[in-house]
């Protein structure tokens, strides 16, 4: 039994680290902050998770410390992401150039229209 859960484990593990290198990667390939931004967050988010996890399992008495390690992970990463692409956005950092659709500047218009309103 301890075999399989090892074998396992690996194969999580393995799966985690090709996440984390495409997440690299697309950091890397991306044009702008934004997409940088979303490239990173989702795909080190499961590369990491899926990494952690795959070593609890290879090591069943780190499982409970490394599930709280990746249960950390998958809270603070998309909020983190959040904050910094909000904070970008709000210092003046352009979107890419052939982007069409900004639907943040649109929703800023809209608020900004009602509160002239009232």
């Amino acid at each position: 039994m301890y075999q399989i859960l090892e074998y396992a484990g690996m194969v999580v593990t393995t799966i985690g680290v090709i996440f984390l290198f495409l997440g690299g990667l697309g950091v890397l390939r991306m044009p702008d902050v934004y997409t940088r931004m979303q490239a990173g967050t989702k795909a080190t988010t499961l590369g990491a998770v899926g990494a952690i996890v795959g070593v609890g399992m290879m090591h069943p008495e780190w499982f409970f410390k490394t599930s709280i390690i990746a249960l950390f992970i998958l809270l603070s990463n998309p909020i983190s992401s959040h904050a910094l692409a909000r904070g970008s956005y709000k210092i003046g950092i352009k979107v890419w150039q052939k982007k069409k659709i900004d639907a943040y500047e649109d929703a800023l218009k809209k608020v900004k229209k009602e509160e002239e309103a009232v």
